[in-house]
């Protein structure tokens, strides 16, 4: 698991990073809309930066900035981003997200977060992976929080959760004015219950749209929707 992971354009070194590279993120960087051509992008809690970076591959966006609390995945993340072809516009900062939220003064045509979940009572021996994958470190309040201080008011916000969260979330969003613009429902095979939701929120008053990924059919037997949705990354789709 602490291999590099090379992408058809980048490589993400992961060693030091208590999560690592996972459909999840996969997911969230190639479904988020960028048709509104953003030009500063903000990703919470960017772990290795594999969001930033996927949409530093996407986009023509100049400012992607990226906020990493965790000492090791910050050192990583900035690596990462040094060593890519976008250099230039990638920027990783060592701060928590309130810290971030005091002293920024920009705002954000696109904000981005893939959160630490399993807010399930369980804690493992690793300290840094469970403050990667504990809701406990970057409570959704304070994601919406960040978002109501820095979305620009055209802009997007995408995040992906568990399913189970997926009311309470837009409830949540809903204090802000937040609206759902575009919902994915993923599931790991046709059979298997929704795991996870892509959820794309604006402030402008529109109809949600709402759709259903299956990722495999069978192990590794990938469905024409996923390998459509992944092929620009992923060395062997």
């Amino acid at each position: 698991m602490n291999k590099p992971f090379k992408f058809k354009q980048f490589t993400v070194q992961q060693d030091q990073c208590a999560m690592k590279i996972g459909t999840d993120g996969v997911l969230l960087g190639a479904w988020t809309s960028i048709e509104q051509q953003p030009f500063n992008v903000l990703d919470i809690g960017s772990g290795t930066g594999i969001l930033s970076l996927m949409l530093a591959q996407r986009s023509n966006a100049q400012h992607i900035e990226a906020i990493e609390i965790d000492d090791n995945a910050y050192e990583q993340c900035a690596s990462n981003f040094e060593n890519s072809p976008w250099n230039d516009r990638l920027f990783c900062y060592h701060a928590s997200l309130l810290e971030f939220v005091e002293e920024v003064d920009d705002s954000f045509d696109l904000i981005i977060c893939n959160p630490p979940f399993y807010s399930e009572d369980y804690k493992t021996e690793n300290k840094s992976r469970d403050l990667a994958r504990f809701n406990d470190a970057m409570p959704f309040k304070h994601v919406i929080y960040a978002v109501a201080n820095l979305l620009a008011e055209n802009g997007l916000f995408s995040i992906i959760i568990p399913k189970k969260e997926e009311a309470n979330f837009i409830e949540l969003a809903s204090t802000i004015n937040l609206r759902p613009k575009r919902i994915l429902h993923v599931k790991g095979h046709p059979d298997s219950e929704i795991k996870r939701s892509l959820i794309e929120f604006s402030y402008q008053d529109t109809d949600t749209s709402i759709s259903e990924l299956i990722i495999e059919t069978a192990r590794h037997n990938y469905t024409q929707d996923y390998i459509n949705l992944t092929k620009d990354f992923y060395l062997k789709m």
